[in-house]
């Protein structure tokens, strides 16, 4: 029996694995970009869009506190705020139906800080 050399390569079982492949990326990549932490921040009528740089406090619906997405209690977030300057941008983002002192302890740790440029982040309503 003689050996037969290929003269053609069959490449349509290798792009059906790539295009598996390739879904399966895109999938992957779309969690990623969405995998913050989940949060219905209330509506405003006006917006005035901010440099997204600075720090990021985020307030849960059940009023779990998030720096820089990694939860942390009050005195973690003191803590933590102690480390960096005054002047540096904080971006509040609290869920609508969180209650109000979550947000109100927050707020007075940041004033007690001496943080001065605190914004609170919401959507565009309209």
């Amino acid at each position: 029996m003689e050996d037969k050399e290929f003269s053609s390569i069959n490449v349509i079982p290798l792009v059906d694995i790539m295009l598996v492949l390739l879904t399966i990326v895109l999938i992957t990549a779309t969690f990623v970009v969405q995998g913050s932490i989940p949060v219905q921040l209330p509506q405003a009528k006006a917006s005035h869009e901010e440099n997204l740089k600075g720090l990021f406090i985020t307030i849960t619906q059940e009023g779990k506190i998030f720096f820089e997405n990694r939860m942390v209690s009050l005195v973690e977030l003191e803590r933590e705020l102690e480390k960096y300057q005054r002047d540096s941008q904080v971006q509040v983002m609290a869920d609508r139906r969180a209650t109000v002192q979550s947000l109100v302890d927050v707020l007075d740790l940041l004033k007690r800080l001496g943080f001065k440029k605190v914004s609170i982040k919401t959507e565009v309503n309209g």
